[in-house]
């Protein structure tokens, strides 16, 4: 019994500094939110005290309600509550779009391969790679061709046509592994093309869906490049406005607003991965070898 104490206290203790470490850097990491947060709830003449770390001495909710439906944004002072329905409405088809067409893309360059398919996919993946201030000018030039320049529609055809690059890479790569012997089974039972598609392999993805629409939802929401390039004034997405918000001058600096306004902007892409982010580890997994 005395032998075997002392050994597993000195087992106990990589493990105990492995945990130290881990809280360390988790707390230096979720600081800037801790300071984000806590700011968002103070009073503006609490935080010209400078104590930025300390909890709020008075809770307050007017600063979130002002960032939502008052605070100056350039002209407008409406808040930022209009800027956030306008990305709700650019994320959603944008992302449910360029998922369904790398589900499509996957499934034919891996399924019903052709003549060229390597190629096709190689050109694919090099857009992948292309940076985003590269397609800005013949990007806007498209847009105003098709008369959808300044609009959410064309910007989510921006993202559409940026993500599908990205969305087709997953399912590709999802698919490699997806048995052959079940497709050639359901052709030989009568079904066709499309049947194949939705029926069998579409329903089967759902790992890669997750991270697909993860992917996608953060880099649509969180874009802050093509909104402001491609919209302006009411159009324009929640990360255009809390830039123009933040850069607003009204004499003293709302910090309270401001950061409850980043809170905003935050929070879907934080729901997110609290909701999904074991999903999207799993789905990741789930494509990267076979059987």
């Amino acid at each position: 019994m005395s032998t075997t104490a002392p050994i597993s206290r000195a087992s106990m203790w990589p493990r105990i500094v492995l945990y130290a470490v881990l809280i360390v850097f988790a707390a230096l990491f979720l600081m800037p939110l801790y300071v984000m947060l806590t700011t968002s709830f103070k009073t503006l003449a609490e935080i010209q005290q400078g104590n930025m770390l300390a909890l709020p001495e008075q809770w307050t909710l007017t600063p979130w309600l002002e960032a939502w439906g008052s605070a100056c944004i350039g002209l407008d002072c409406d808040g930022i509550s209009g800027y956030f329905f306008n990305s709700i409405k650019i994320v959603i088809p944008a992302v449910v779009i360029s998922a369904l067409f790398g589900a499509f893309n996957g499934y034919v360059l891996t399924k019903w391969r052709f003549r060229g398919h390597k190629i096709v996919f190689g050109l694919i993946l090099f857009g992948c790679f292309i940076p985003f201030q590269i397609i800005l000018l013949p990007m806007a030039r498209v847009l105003g061709v098709l008369h959808i320049a300044n609009t959410t529609t064309g910007l989510v055809l921006v993202h559409i046509v940026y993500g599908i690059g990205f969305t087709t890479l997953f399912f590709r790569n999802y698919y490699e592994t997806f048995p052959n012997e079940l497709i050639r089974a359901a052709m030989l039972d009568g079904a066709g093309f499309f049947t194949i598609f939705f029926r069998i392999l579409l329903p089967a993805s759902g790992p890669i869906i997750v991270v697909t629409v993860i992917w996608q939802f953060t880099n649509v929401w969180n874009d802050f490049l093509f909104g402001v390039s491609f919209t302006s004034g009411e159009n324009a997405p929640v990360t255009v406005a809390l830039n123009n918000l933040v850069n607003s001058s009204t004499g003293v600096k709302a910090y309270n607003v401001n950061m409850a306004a980043a809170m905003f902007a935050a929070v879907p892409t934080l729901v997110v991965y609290v909701l999904a982010g074991k999903y999207f580890v799993r789905g990741l997994m789930s494509g990267s070898v076979k059987g």
